[in-house]
């Protein structure tokens, strides 16, 4: 935590800034530790400063060694502690303070809470500072990442024999929850997407009670939280009633799944990587039917940066890891996606999943 604390510093002088409010509960916990909510910290001065109330106390004596903690009495706000600490910061004495404030991260109404009676300081709108250093990940993220990539592999491997031609698709997703959960993990990273024939031609649809053995083809995207962290993988499964349209459009996305991983090191833009999938996409007719960028990041957000996209901007570092999925989705007949978590390495890169994704890997005959 030390070390990232410093890493802020670094960039807060670059932007000229005296102090940082970080609002945002998973900034604060990706500094200090701390699992709690209802919680800002202040990045400036000597000693980085929580910001709480007793619920916590204790818990951040106990998570957060080395920091400042000030705890609100039942008669305070969150605002009023805030203010009284901001009002603390003097910069160097030879100008008005600069302070930033996550302005992702905080409403307007919030603001004029913060801001109000408060003189002498300069308040900054800042996006992305801490969000910047969290795309880079540490050997004990990359180990928990790890971790959570194998527990759901674990838990789909576990599943998957026991699918039933009467299960829904609500019913396999709650059967992935528990399996990931007695492996392990605190839970789902997000809810489990399972579609099985027309509900897996939609990128984001919402399982339902709809019976997987009556459908040609059945999609699961699904992940472990693991310490925080998230992992998140896609299988698309062949089943009885599969179509030859469905085995193709199946083999086409996976050689475009391969073909940008393939393109994934340091110094590539992700634009680059996103191109590689969609240039086989294309030779094969299928760009159209590709309807969302390639990837993203996943940390202690299952959506973090980079982005992999058509217009990407980020440049891939090592240690960073993202997501690697490419898809098609035909309405109202069957979608395919497969994906794996990827990490950037000195290289060039390491996929972390292992799980086999082939057409013919994980069939079921219901």
């Amino acid at each position: 935590m030390n070390n990232r604390i410093e890493k802020l510093t670094e960039v807060m002088h670059t932007e000229n800034l005296d102090a940082l409010l970080i609002t945002s509960e998973v900034n604060v916990r990706y500094l200090t530790g701390f699992t709690g909510d209802s919680t800002y910290l202040v990045v400036g001065g000597s000693v980085p400063t929580l910001l709480s109330d007793g619920r916590y106390e204790s818990q951040i004596a106990k998570q957060c060694p080395g920091f400042e903690a000030r705890i609100r009495s039942p008669s305070d706000l969150l605002p009023d502690l805030t203010r009284d600490a901001l009002k603390a910061v003097s910069g160097d004495g030879t100008g008005t303070p600069r302070v930033g404030l996550e302005a992702r991260h905080l409403t307007l109404a919030s603001y004029r809470q913060l801001i109000d009676g408060i003189v002498g300081v300069e308040f900054v709108e800042t996006g992305g500072l801490v969000e910047g250093l969290r795309m880079i990940k540490d050997a004990g993220e990359i180990e928990i990442t790890r971790r959570a990539v194998g527990i759901a592999q674990n838990a789909f491997i576990d599943v998957l024999p026991r699918v039933a031609a009467d299960w829904t698709e609500l019913q396999l997703v709650y059967e992935l929850e528990r399996s990931m959960r007695a492996l392990g993990a605190e839970g789902c990273s997000f809810d489990p997407i399972v579609g099985a024939g027309p509900g897996a031609a939609l990128p984001h649809y919402q399982p339902t009670g709809h019976v997987i053995g009556e459908a040609n083809g059945l999609l699961i995207d699904w992940g472990a939280l693991c310490d925080g962290y998230a992992s998140d993988l896609t299988r698309t499964i062949r089943l009885k009633k599969s179509t030859d349209a469905f085995c193709r459009a199946h083999q086409v996305v996976l050689e475009a799944q391969l073909a940008a991983i393939e393109a994934i090191k340091p110094g590539r833009s992700t634009r680059e990587v996103d191109e590689a999938a969609r240039a086989v996409l294309r030779r094969e007719g299928m760009e159209e039917a590709f309807k969302h960028g390639l990837g993203h990041g996943v940390g202690l957000q299952i959506h973090e940066s980079p982005r992999m996209s058509k217009v990407g901007e980020d440049t891939l570092q090592s240690g960073m890891i993202i997501t690697v999925e490419p898809g098609v989705y035909f309405d109202g007949d069957f979608g395919i996606r497969i994906e794996d978590d990827v990490l950037v390495t000195d290289s060039g890169h390491e996929v972390l999943s292992d799980l086999p994704k082939g057409l013919d890997d994980h069939r079921l005959v219901l």
